[in-house]
Protein backbone atom coordinates (compact mmCIF):
# COMPACT_ATOMS: atom_id res chain seq x y z
CA UNK A 1 0.00 0.00 0.00
CA UNK A 2 1.38 3.33 -0.81
CA UNK A 3 2.01 5.62 2.09
CA UNK A 4 -0.56 8.61 2.41
CA UNK A 5 0.30 11.74 0.97
CA UNK A 6 2.04 14.80 3.37
CA UNK A 7 -1.16 16.83 2.45
CA UNK A 8 -4.21 14.35 2.69
CA UNK A 9 -6.89 16.56 1.03
CA UNK A 10 -9.68 14.12 2.09
CA UNK A 11 -8.27 14.13 5.99
CA UNK A 12 -10.23 11.91 8.68
CA UNK A 13 -13.12 14.08 10.89
CA UNK A 14 -11.16 14.08 14.21
CA UNK A 15 -13.59 14.50 16.34
CA UNK A 16 -15.87 11.15 15.49
CA UNK A 17 -15.03 7.84 15.57
CA UNK A 18 -17.74 7.17 13.32
CA UNK A 19 -16.95 9.55 10.69
CA UNK A 20 -12.85 8.11 11.20
CA UNK A 21 -14.98 4.41 10.04
CA UNK A 22 -16.30 6.05 7.49
CA UNK A 23 -13.59 8.46 6.17
CA UNK A 24 -11.75 4.98 6.05
CA UNK A 25 -14.55 3.31 3.98
CA UNK A 26 -14.63 6.43 1.88
CA UNK A 27 -10.81 6.29 0.82
CA UNK A 28 -10.30 2.46 0.35
CA UNK A 29 -13.68 2.35 -1.61
CA UNK A 30 -12.92 0.46 -4.35
CA UNK A 31 -11.80 -2.52 -2.62
CA UNK A 32 -14.51 -2.25 0.43
CA UNK A 33 -17.37 -1.68 -2.64
CA UNK A 34 -15.74 -4.78 -4.38
CA UNK A 35 -15.71 -7.11 -1.11
CA UNK A 36 -19.11 -6.26 -0.67
CA UNK A 37 -20.32 -6.93 -3.66
CA UNK A 38 -18.89 -10.60 -3.73
CA UNK A 39 -19.86 -10.90 -0.39
CA UNK A 40 -23.29 -10.69 -1.53
CA UNK A 41 -22.40 -12.96 -4.13
CA UNK A 42 -21.35 -15.32 -1.60
CA UNK A 43 -23.99 -15.23 0.35
CA UNK A 44 -26.94 -14.99 -2.16
CA UNK A 45 -24.98 -18.40 -3.91
CA UNK A 46 -25.60 -20.30 -0.27
CA UNK A 47 -28.95 -18.93 -0.12
CA UNK A 48 -30.17 -20.30 -3.84
CA UNK A 49 -29.17 -23.35 -2.26
CA UNK A 50 -31.67 -24.34 -0.54
CA UNK A 51 -34.74 -23.39 -3.32
CA UNK A 52 -32.13 -25.16 -5.60
CA UNK A 53 -32.07 -28.51 -3.21
CA UNK A 54 -35.90 -28.53 -3.20
CA UNK A 55 -36.49 -28.74 -6.63
CA UNK A 56 -34.64 -30.99 -7.30
CA UNK A 57 -36.46 -33.30 -4.78
CA UNK A 58 -39.65 -32.10 -5.69
CA UNK A 59 -39.60 -32.01 -9.61
CA UNK A 60 -37.09 -35.05 -9.78
CA UNK A 61 -37.16 -37.04 -7.14
CA UNK A 62 -41.00 -37.14 -6.29
CA UNK A 63 -41.93 -36.27 -9.66
CA UNK A 64 -39.47 -39.04 -11.10
CA UNK A 65 -38.37 -36.59 -13.76
CA UNK A 66 -34.74 -37.93 -14.59
CA UNK A 67 -34.27 -34.47 -16.71
CA UNK A 68 -35.60 -31.80 -13.96
CA UNK A 69 -33.17 -33.74 -11.89
CA UNK A 70 -30.24 -33.78 -13.67
CA UNK A 71 -30.90 -29.66 -14.44
CA UNK A 72 -31.64 -28.77 -10.68
CA UNK A 73 -28.19 -30.86 -9.87
CA UNK A 74 -26.70 -29.01 -12.24
CA UNK A 75 -27.93 -25.45 -11.02
CA UNK A 76 -26.76 -26.79 -7.35
CA UNK A 77 -23.02 -27.70 -8.85
CA UNK A 78 -23.25 -24.13 -10.36
CA UNK A 79 -23.72 -22.41 -7.28
CA UNK A 80 -21.23 -24.37 -5.54
CA UNK A 81 -18.42 -22.86 -7.68
CA UNK A 82 -20.02 -19.66 -7.25
CA UNK A 83 -20.30 -19.83 -3.82
CA UNK A 84 -15.99 -21.22 -3.86
CA UNK A 85 -14.66 -18.41 -5.93
CA UNK A 86 -16.91 -15.53 -5.20
CA UNK A 87 -15.66 -17.04 -1.22
CA UNK A 88 -11.85 -17.09 -2.04
CA UNK A 89 -12.05 -13.71 -4.09
CA UNK A 90 -14.10 -12.22 -1.43
CA UNK A 91 -12.00 -13.03 1.78
CA UNK A 92 -8.55 -11.69 -0.22
CA UNK A 93 -10.45 -8.24 -0.15
CA UNK A 94 -11.74 -8.55 3.53
CA UNK A 95 -7.88 -9.00 4.51
CA UNK A 96 -7.09 -6.13 2.31
CA UNK A 97 -9.43 -4.24 4.41
CA UNK A 98 -8.45 -5.23 6.91
CA UNK A 99 -4.71 -4.72 6.48
CA UNK A 100 -5.07 -1.08 4.58
CA UNK A 101 -7.17 -0.18 7.29
CA UNK A 102 -4.63 -0.97 10.12
CA UNK A 103 -1.57 0.27 8.47
CA UNK A 104 -3.52 3.74 7.21
CA UNK A 105 -4.44 4.32 10.91
CA UNK A 106 -0.69 3.47 11.59
CA UNK A 107 0.26 6.11 9.16
CA UNK A 108 -1.75 8.77 10.48
CA UNK A 109 -0.96 8.18 14.18
CA UNK A 110 2.99 8.28 13.25
CA UNK A 111 2.53 11.62 11.44
CA UNK A 112 0.67 12.85 14.36
CA UNK A 113 3.29 11.70 17.03
CA UNK A 114 5.68 13.12 14.48
CA UNK A 115 3.85 16.75 14.32
CA UNK A 116 3.06 17.07 17.91
CA UNK A 117 6.74 16.25 19.20
CA UNK A 118 6.78 17.22 22.63
CA UNK A 119 3.27 18.02 22.66
CA UNK A 120 2.26 14.49 22.43
CA UNK A 121 3.81 13.31 25.88
CA UNK A 122 2.46 15.77 27.96
CA UNK A 123 -0.99 15.15 26.66
CA UNK A 124 -1.31 11.55 26.39
CA UNK A 125 0.75 8.75 27.56
CA UNK A 126 3.03 6.31 26.29
CA UNK A 127 1.12 3.66 26.68
CA UNK A 128 -1.94 5.00 25.22
CA UNK A 129 0.08 5.55 22.42
CA UNK A 130 1.37 1.79 22.30
CA UNK A 131 -2.39 0.55 22.62
CA UNK A 132 -3.29 2.23 19.52
CA UNK A 133 -0.65 0.50 17.72
CA UNK A 134 -0.72 -2.96 19.10
CA UNK A 135 -4.64 -3.54 19.68
CA UNK A 136 -6.73 -0.62 18.19
CA UNK A 137 -5.55 -0.56 15.00
CA UNK A 138 -6.39 -4.46 14.73
CA UNK A 139 -10.15 -3.75 16.07
CA UNK A 140 -10.67 -0.93 13.35
CA UNK A 141 -9.18 -3.10 10.56
CA UNK A 142 -11.78 -6.02 11.95
CA UNK A 143 -14.41 -3.06 11.05
CA UNK A 144 -13.92 -2.99 7.66
CA UNK A 145 -13.19 -6.89 7.12
CA UNK A 146 -16.86 -7.03 8.47
CA UNK A 147 -17.88 -5.02 5.45
CA UNK A 148 -18.43 -7.69 3.00
CA UNK A 149 -20.03 -10.24 4.70
CA UNK A 150 -22.20 -7.94 6.67
CA UNK A 151 -23.40 -6.76 3.08
CA UNK A 152 -23.64 -10.16 2.26
CA UNK A 153 -25.67 -11.13 5.09
CA UNK A 154 -28.34 -8.55 5.27
CA UNK A 155 -29.23 -9.08 1.46
CA UNK A 156 -29.46 -12.82 1.72
CA UNK A 157 -31.83 -12.27 4.27
CA UNK A 158 -33.92 -9.83 2.26
CA UNK A 159 -33.72 -12.33 -0.49
CA UNK A 160 -34.53 -15.16 1.65
CA UNK A 161 -37.73 -13.57 3.01
CA UNK A 162 -38.67 -12.97 -0.40
CA UNK A 163 -38.69 -16.70 -1.56
CA UNK A 164 -40.27 -17.55 1.76
CA UNK A 165 -43.13 -14.72 1.21
CA UNK A 166 -43.36 -16.44 -2.52
CA UNK A 167 -43.45 -20.03 -1.51
CA UNK A 168 -45.77 -19.36 1.99
CA UNK A 169 -47.18 -15.88 3.35
CA UNK A 170 -47.09 -16.98 7.13
CA UNK A 171 -43.21 -18.12 6.76
CA UNK A 172 -42.08 -14.95 4.82
CA UNK A 173 -43.63 -13.07 7.66
CA UNK A 174 -42.31 -15.17 10.35
CA UNK A 175 -38.77 -13.83 8.99
CA UNK A 176 -39.79 -10.69 8.02
CA UNK A 177 -40.74 -9.69 11.69
CA UNK A 178 -38.60 -11.95 13.77
CA UNK A 179 -35.22 -10.08 12.25
CA UNK A 180 -35.77 -6.83 13.29
CA UNK A 181 -37.04 -8.39 16.79
CA UNK A 182 -33.99 -10.36 17.40
CA UNK A 183 -32.34 -7.09 16.52
CA UNK A 184 -33.99 -5.19 18.79
CA UNK A 185 -33.81 -7.42 21.72
CA UNK A 186 -29.88 -7.89 21.33
CA UNK A 187 -29.48 -3.92 20.85
CA UNK A 188 -29.81 -3.09 24.57
CA UNK A 189 -26.36 -5.88 24.98
CA UNK A 190 -24.59 -3.66 23.28
CA UNK A 191 -23.94 -0.44 25.07
CA UNK A 192 -22.56 -2.55 28.25
CA UNK A 193 -20.40 -4.11 25.79
CA UNK A 194 -19.28 -1.07 24.51
CA UNK A 195 -19.10 0.49 28.54
CA UNK A 196 -16.85 -2.29 29.65
CA UNK A 197 -14.45 -2.42 26.11
CA UNK A 198 -13.96 1.58 26.76
CA UNK A 199 -13.12 0.74 30.71
CA UNK A 200 -10.98 -2.06 29.79
CA UNK A 201 -9.12 -0.02 27.07
CA UNK A 202 -8.40 2.72 29.00
CA UNK A 203 -7.34 0.62 32.32
CA UNK A 204 -4.61 -1.39 29.49
CA UNK A 205 -3.50 2.38 28.55
CA UNK A 206 -2.31 3.19 31.77
CA UNK A 207 -1.21 -0.47 32.81
CA UNK A 208 1.08 -0.27 29.35
CA UNK A 209 2.40 3.46 30.80
CA UNK A 210 3.18 1.94 34.10
CA UNK A 211 5.71 -1.05 32.38
CA UNK A 212 7.55 1.38 30.26
CA UNK A 213 8.32 3.54 33.15
CA UNK A 214 8.77 0.50 35.22
CA UNK A 215 11.49 -0.56 32.75
CA UNK A 216 12.33 2.46 31.67
CA UNK A 217 13.92 3.06 35.60
CA UNK A 218 14.26 -0.68 36.83
CA UNK A 219 17.95 0.23 37.45
CA UNK A 220 17.30 3.15 39.96
CA UNK A 221 14.22 1.00 41.33
CA UNK A 222 16.52 -1.87 42.45
CA UNK A 223 19.44 0.50 43.35
CA UNK A 224 17.18 2.53 46.36
CA UNK A 225 15.01 -0.90 47.18
CA UNK A 226 12.22 0.43 45.77
CA UNK A 227 11.29 -2.82 43.54
CA UNK A 228 8.80 -4.70 45.98
CA UNK A 229 6.71 -1.30 46.13
CA UNK A 230 6.29 -0.85 42.92
CA UNK A 231 5.81 -4.71 41.91
CA UNK A 232 3.23 -4.50 44.17
CA UNK A 233 1.64 -1.62 42.89
CA UNK A 234 1.89 -2.53 39.51
CA UNK A 235 0.42 -6.29 40.28
CA UNK A 236 -2.81 -4.05 41.73
CA UNK A 237 -3.46 -2.70 38.74
CA UNK A 238 -2.83 -5.52 36.76
CA UNK A 239 -5.40 -6.84 38.54
CA UNK A 240 -7.82 -3.91 37.99
CA UNK A 241 -7.20 -4.82 34.24
CA UNK A 242 -7.99 -8.38 34.59
CA UNK A 243 -11.78 -7.69 36.36
CA UNK A 244 -12.16 -4.85 33.48
CA UNK A 245 -11.03 -7.83 31.00
CA UNK A 246 -13.56 -10.32 32.89
CA UNK A 247 -16.18 -7.57 33.20
CA UNK A 248 -15.81 -6.90 28.93
CA UNK A 249 -15.80 -10.80 28.83
CA UNK A 250 -18.97 -11.33 30.11
CA UNK A 251 -20.75 -8.41 28.13
CA UNK A 252 -19.15 -10.23 25.23
CA UNK A 253 -20.33 -13.69 26.41
CA UNK A 254 -24.22 -12.47 27.05
CA UNK A 255 -23.80 -10.79 23.20
CA UNK A 256 -23.01 -14.09 21.72
CA UNK A 257 -25.01 -16.00 23.63
CA UNK A 258 -28.05 -13.69 22.09
CA UNK A 259 -26.06 -14.57 18.69
CA UNK A 260 -27.32 -17.92 18.69
CA UNK A 261 -29.79 -17.99 20.77
CA UNK A 262 -31.97 -15.36 19.00
CA UNK A 263 -31.35 -16.99 16.01
CA UNK A 264 -32.10 -20.75 16.86
CA UNK A 265 -35.48 -19.59 18.16
CA UNK A 266 -36.26 -17.76 14.96
CA UNK A 267 -35.46 -21.01 12.97
CA UNK A 268 -36.90 -23.45 15.27
CA UNK A 269 -40.15 -21.68 14.55
CA UNK A 270 -40.06 -21.59 10.90
CA UNK A 271 -39.27 -25.14 11.15
CA UNK A 272 -42.05 -25.95 13.21
CA UNK A 273 -44.37 -24.11 10.82
CA UNK A 274 -43.38 -25.27 7.70
CA UNK A 275 -43.83 -29.50 9.36
CA UNK A 276 -47.51 -28.55 10.08
CA UNK A 277 -48.03 -26.79 6.75
CA UNK A 278 -46.34 -29.99 5.03
CA UNK A 279 -48.69 -32.22 7.73
CA UNK A 280 -51.55 -30.51 6.53
CA UNK A 281 -50.76 -31.16 2.69
CA UNK A 282 -50.33 -27.02 2.14
CA UNK A 283 -46.57 -27.81 0.80
CA UNK A 284 -44.95 -30.55 -0.63
CA UNK A 285 -41.85 -32.48 0.52
CA UNK A 286 -40.12 -30.08 -1.68
CA UNK A 287 -41.22 -26.75 -0.15
CA UNK A 288 -40.60 -28.51 3.25
CA UNK A 289 -36.92 -29.39 2.74
CA UNK A 290 -36.07 -25.59 0.90
CA UNK A 291 -37.92 -24.26 4.06
CA UNK A 292 -36.00 -26.66 6.80
CA UNK A 293 -33.16 -25.57 4.12
CA UNK A 294 -33.43 -21.97 4.91
CA UNK A 295 -34.19 -22.25 8.90
CA UNK A 296 -30.93 -23.81 8.90
CA UNK A 297 -29.07 -21.15 6.49
CA UNK A 298 -30.83 -18.26 8.38
CA UNK A 299 -28.22 -19.27 11.02
CA UNK A 300 -24.92 -17.86 9.11
CA UNK A 301 -26.27 -14.57 8.23
CA UNK A 302 -27.98 -13.48 11.51
CA UNK A 303 -25.00 -14.47 13.08
CA UNK A 304 -22.65 -12.55 10.68
CA UNK A 305 -24.83 -9.61 11.92
CA UNK A 306 -24.32 -10.25 15.76
CA UNK A 307 -20.37 -10.51 14.95
CA UNK A 308 -20.89 -7.33 12.44
CA UNK A 309 -22.34 -5.53 15.45
CA UNK A 310 -19.73 -6.75 18.15
CA UNK A 311 -16.58 -5.90 15.88
CA UNK A 312 -18.18 -2.08 14.95
CA UNK A 313 -18.41 -1.55 18.66
CA UNK A 314 -14.98 -2.39 19.29
CA UNK A 315 -14.27 -0.47 16.19
CA UNK A 316 -15.69 2.60 17.51
CA UNK A 317 -13.99 2.17 20.67
CA UNK A 318 -10.44 2.31 18.67
CA UNK A 319 -11.38 4.29 16.77
CA UNK A 320 -12.65 6.75 19.50
CA UNK A 321 -9.05 6.63 21.09
CA UNK A 322 -7.06 6.99 17.46
CA UNK A 323 -9.23 10.36 16.84
CA UNK A 324 -8.43 11.46 20.50
CA UNK A 325 -5.14 11.64 19.79
CA UNK A 326 -5.65 12.83 16.26
CA UNK A 327 -7.74 16.00 17.20
CA UNK A 328 -4.68 16.78 19.68
CA UNK A 329 -2.76 20.13 18.04
CA UNK A 330 0.33 20.93 18.75
CA UNK A 331 1.27 23.20 21.44
CA UNK A 332 3.14 25.76 19.26
CA UNK A 333 2.38 24.94 15.71
CA UNK A 334 5.21 25.59 13.03
CA UNK A 335 3.69 28.46 10.73
CA UNK A 336 6.49 30.49 10.32
CA UNK A 337 8.36 31.01 7.10
CA UNK A 338 10.82 33.62 7.30
CA UNK A 339 14.66 32.64 7.41
CA UNK A 340 17.50 34.85 8.83
CA UNK A 341 20.42 34.32 8.20
CA UNK A 342 22.54 31.72 10.32
CA UNK A 343 24.89 34.21 11.73
CA UNK A 344 22.05 36.39 13.25
CA UNK A 345 21.77 37.10 17.02
CA UNK A 346 19.51 35.35 19.01
CA UNK A 347 17.54 36.90 21.50
CA UNK A 348 15.92 35.68 24.58
CA UNK A 349 14.11 38.75 25.72
CA UNK A 350 12.88 37.81 28.80
CA UNK A 351 16.20 36.83 30.26
CA UNK A 352 17.88 39.69 28.35
CA UNK A 353 20.44 37.25 27.11
CA UNK A 354 21.73 37.70 23.67
CA UNK A 355 23.55 35.04 22.05
CA UNK A 356 26.27 36.24 19.66
CA UNK A 357 26.73 34.35 16.12
CA UNK A 358 29.59 32.06 15.69
CA UNK A 359 30.98 31.65 19.01
CA UNK A 360 30.14 29.04 21.80
CA UNK A 361 28.19 31.02 24.57
CA UNK A 362 27.56 29.74 27.82
CA UNK A 363 24.83 29.95 30.34
CA UNK A 364 25.69 29.32 34.20
CA UNK A 365 22.41 29.85 36.40
CA UNK A 366 22.20 29.71 40.10
CA UNK A 367 19.08 27.22 39.99
CA UNK A 368 19.46 25.09 36.85
CA UNK A 369 15.79 24.92 36.26
CA UNK A 370 16.22 28.96 34.77
CA UNK A 371 18.97 27.59 32.84
CA UNK A 372 16.40 24.73 31.37
CA UNK A 373 13.85 27.24 30.48
CA UNK A 374 15.70 29.73 28.55
CA UNK A 375 16.60 26.83 26.47
CA UNK A 376 13.51 25.74 26.09
CA UNK A 377 12.68 29.13 24.65
CA UNK A 378 15.16 29.20 22.69
CA UNK A 379 14.61 26.23 20.97
CA UNK A 380 10.84 26.99 20.92
CA UNK A 381 9.47 24.49 22.79
CA UNK A 382 7.90 26.89 25.48
CA UNK A 383 6.19 30.45 25.08
CA UNK A 384 8.48 33.03 25.04
CA UNK A 385 9.71 36.35 23.33
CA UNK A 386 12.64 35.49 21.56
CA UNK A 387 14.18 36.94 18.30
CA UNK A 388 16.34 35.17 15.86
CA UNK A 389 18.01 38.18 13.25
CA UNK A 390 15.15 40.40 14.27
CA UNK A 391 12.42 37.82 13.70
CA UNK A 392 10.13 36.65 16.16
CA UNK A 393 10.71 32.85 16.50
CA UNK A 394 7.43 31.64 16.07
CA UNK A 395 7.68 33.14 12.70
CA UNK A 396 11.14 31.61 11.65
CA UNK A 397 10.54 28.43 9.23
CA UNK A 398 12.03 25.06 10.57
CA UNK A 399 12.67 26.05 13.50
CA UNK A 400 13.46 22.38 14.60
CA UNK A 401 16.15 22.24 11.79
CA UNK A 402 17.91 25.42 12.74
CA UNK A 403 17.95 25.23 16.02
CA UNK A 404 18.43 22.03 18.23
CA UNK A 405 18.00 21.37 21.81
CA UNK A 406 20.22 18.37 22.88
CA UNK A 407 19.55 17.45 26.97
CA UNK A 408 20.33 14.11 28.74
CA UNK A 409 16.65 13.06 28.27
CA UNK A 410 17.17 12.18 24.43
CA UNK A 411 17.04 9.19 23.48
CA UNK A 412 19.32 6.60 21.33
CA UNK A 413 17.28 4.89 18.72
CA UNK A 414 17.23 0.58 18.10
CA UNK A 415 19.20 -0.27 14.94
CA UNK A 416 22.34 0.27 13.55
CA UNK A 417 24.29 2.68 15.69
CA UNK A 418 25.73 4.90 12.58
CA UNK A 419 21.72 5.64 11.65
CA UNK A 420 21.31 6.53 15.16
CA UNK A 421 24.14 8.83 14.72
CA UNK A 422 23.57 9.98 11.49
CA UNK A 423 21.38 13.02 10.81
CA UNK A 424 17.56 11.79 10.18
CA UNK A 425 17.53 13.91 6.82
CA UNK A 426 21.03 12.23 5.51
CA UNK A 427 21.03 8.80 6.61
CA UNK A 428 23.90 7.96 4.31
CA UNK A 429 25.31 11.70 5.13
CA UNK A 430 29.31 12.40 4.81
CA UNK A 431 31.29 9.73 6.42
CA UNK A 432 34.42 12.10 7.62
CA UNK A 433 31.88 14.56 8.98
CA UNK A 434 30.58 11.59 11.47
CA UNK A 435 33.92 10.83 12.14
CA UNK A 436 34.67 14.41 13.32
CA UNK A 437 31.24 14.61 15.18
CA UNK A 438 32.69 11.44 17.41
CA UNK A 439 35.77 12.67 17.41
CA UNK A 440 34.62 15.91 19.26
CA UNK A 441 32.14 13.75 21.74
CA UNK A 442 35.48 11.85 22.80
CA UNK A 443 32.99 8.84 21.63
CA UNK A 444 36.21 7.19 20.01
CA UNK A 445 36.50 4.31 22.49
CA UNK A 446 32.63 3.38 22.29
CA UNK A 447 33.30 3.23 18.15
CA UNK A 448 35.87 1.27 18.25
CA UNK A 449 34.53 -1.35 20.73
CA UNK A 450 30.86 -1.71 19.39
CA UNK A 451 32.03 -0.64 15.70
CA UNK A 452 29.24 1.87 14.06
CA UNK A 453 27.44 -1.31 12.75
CA UNK A 454 26.83 -2.72 15.88
CA UNK A 455 23.11 -2.72 16.99
CA UNK A 456 21.57 -0.62 19.66
CA UNK A 457 19.00 -1.81 22.16
CA UNK A 458 15.96 0.08 22.68
CA UNK A 459 17.32 3.55 24.68
CA UNK A 460 20.89 2.44 23.98
CA UNK A 461 20.62 0.05 27.15
CA UNK A 462 23.99 -1.67 26.22
CA UNK A 463 25.88 1.56 26.80
CA UNK A 464 27.37 3.38 30.08
CA UNK A 465 25.58 6.45 31.40
CA UNK A 466 28.46 8.19 29.91
CA UNK A 467 28.68 6.44 27.07
CA UNK A 468 25.12 7.50 26.05
CA UNK A 469 26.20 10.59 27.02
CA UNK A 470 28.92 11.35 24.22
CA UNK A 471 27.08 9.33 21.94
CA UNK A 472 24.32 11.86 22.20
CA UNK A 473 26.54 14.65 21.60
CA UNK A 474 28.01 12.78 18.72
CA UNK A 475 25.14 12.89 17.55
CA UNK A 476 24.07 16.36 17.97
CA UNK A 477 27.45 17.96 16.72
CA UNK A 478 26.54 15.72 13.35
CA UNK A 479 23.38 17.15 13.09
CA UNK A 480 25.09 20.87 12.35
CA UNK A 481 22.23 23.08 13.00
CA UNK A 482 22.88 26.90 12.81
CA UNK A 483 22.29 26.68 16.64
CA UNK A 484 23.50 24.08 19.09
CA UNK A 485 21.86 24.56 22.79
CA UNK A 486 23.58 21.69 24.71
CA UNK A 487 22.21 21.26 28.32
CA UNK A 488 24.73 19.85 30.54
CA UNK A 489 26.54 17.73 28.08
CA UNK A 490 29.09 16.48 30.67
CA UNK A 491 27.34 15.79 33.57
CA UNK A 492 27.79 12.18 33.23
CA UNK A 493 31.38 11.81 32.40
CA UNK A 494 35.28 12.06 33.92
CA UNK A 495 36.92 15.30 34.30
CA UNK A 496 39.46 13.89 31.44
CA UNK A 497 37.16 13.54 29.00
CA UNK A 498 35.03 16.65 29.89
CA UNK A 499 38.43 18.67 29.30
CA UNK A 500 38.76 16.88 26.17
CA UNK A 501 35.51 17.66 24.75
CA UNK A 502 35.79 21.13 26.21
CA UNK A 503 38.70 21.85 23.93
CA UNK A 504 37.21 20.04 20.92
CA UNK A 505 33.47 21.62 21.24
CA UNK A 506 34.87 24.94 19.86
CA UNK A 507 36.83 23.73 16.90
CA UNK A 508 33.82 21.28 16.31
CA UNK A 509 31.35 24.28 15.64
CA UNK A 510 33.70 27.00 13.98
CA UNK A 511 31.42 29.13 12.19
CA UNK A 512 28.41 27.64 13.77
CA UNK A 513 26.70 29.34 16.85
CA UNK A 514 26.80 27.37 20.07
CA UNK A 515 25.12 27.60 23.16
CA UNK A 516 26.13 25.24 26.59
CA UNK A 517 24.02 25.37 29.55
CA UNK A 518 26.53 24.16 32.29
CA UNK A 519 27.68 25.16 35.42
CA UNK A 520 31.47 22.86 34.65
CA UNK A 521 34.31 25.27 35.54
CA UNK A 522 36.11 23.00 32.20
CA UNK A 523 33.00 24.13 29.89
CA UNK A 524 32.82 27.53 31.30
CA UNK A 525 37.13 28.09 30.77
CA UNK A 526 37.03 26.69 27.44
CA UNK A 527 33.45 29.38 26.47
CA UNK A 528 34.40 32.13 24.17
CA UNK A 529 31.34 34.47 26.15
CA UNK A 530 29.33 33.50 29.78
CA UNK A 531 26.23 34.44 31.07
CA UNK A 532 25.49 34.55 34.41
CA UNK A 533 21.62 33.92 35.06
CA UNK A 534 19.73 34.51 38.93
CA UNK A 535 16.40 34.59 39.17
CA UNK A 536 15.22 34.16 35.17
CA UNK A 537 17.54 37.67 34.26
CA UNK A 538 21.00 37.84 32.96
CA UNK A 539 23.17 39.48 35.77
CA UNK A 540 26.33 39.34 34.59
CA UNK A 541 28.44 38.77 31.50
CA UNK A 542 32.17 38.14 30.64
CA UNK A 543 34.60 35.40 30.28
CA UNK A 544 35.23 32.58 33.22
CA UNK A 545 38.10 34.00 34.72
CA UNK A 546 36.38 37.31 34.95
CA UNK A 547 33.17 36.90 36.86
CA UNK A 548 35.14 34.40 39.26
CA UNK A 549 37.53 37.71 39.99
CA UNK A 550 34.59 40.30 39.65
CA UNK A 551 30.86 38.74 40.52
CA UNK A 552 30.85 36.85 43.44
CA UNK A 553 27.47 34.96 43.22
CA UNK A 554 28.88 33.59 40.25
CA UNK A 555 32.05 32.39 41.49
CA UNK A 556 29.76 30.67 44.53
CA UNK A 557 27.76 29.13 41.71
CA UNK A 558 30.86 27.37 39.86
CA UNK A 559 33.00 26.58 42.68
CA UNK A 560 31.46 23.61 44.21
CA UNK A 561 32.09 21.94 40.73
CA UNK A 562 35.61 23.22 40.36
CA UNK A 563 35.96 21.29 43.80
CA UNK A 564 33.87 18.42 42.53
CA UNK A 565 36.53 18.94 39.45
CA UNK A 566 39.58 18.70 41.63
CA UNK A 567 38.61 15.67 43.39
CA UNK A 568 38.06 13.97 40.09
CA UNK A 569 41.53 14.35 38.66
CA UNK A 570 43.15 13.57 41.75
CA UNK A 571 41.56 10.38 41.49
CA UNK A 572 41.85 9.50 38.28
CA UNK A 573 45.84 10.65 38.69
CA UNK A 574 46.03 8.28 41.90
CA UNK A 575 44.00 5.27 40.76
CA UNK A 576 41.84 5.77 43.73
Amino acid sequence: MKPLPEKDPGSPDRRSPARYLLWLVRVQWRTCAAGAALGVLWMLSQALMPAAIGRAIGDGVVARDEGALVTWSGVLLGLGLVQAVTGAVRHRYSVFNFLAAAYRTIQLVTRQATRLGGTLPKRLSAGEVVSIGLSDVAHIGETLDIVSRGSGAVVAIVVVAGILLTASLPLGLIVLVGVPLILLVAAPLLRPYRDREMEHRELVGELSTHATDLVAGLRVLRGIGGEPLFSRRYHADSQRVRAAGVAAARAETRLNGAEVLLPGLLIALVTWVGARFAADGTIGVGQLVTFYGYAVFLIVPLKTLGEAAGKITKGLVAAGRVTELLAIDPALPATGSARPAASADLVDIASGLVVRPNRVTAIAAADPRDAQAVADRLGRYTEGEVDFGGVPLDRVADVRKRILVAVNEDRLFSGPLAESLAPADEPDGDPAALRAAIRAACAEDVIESAGLDTYVAEAGREFSGGQQQRLRLARALAADPDVLILVEPTSAVDAHTEARIAERLGQARAGRTTVVCTTSPLLLDQADHVVFVQGGRVVAEGTHRELLATEQRYAATVTRGEATERTKIVSAETGT
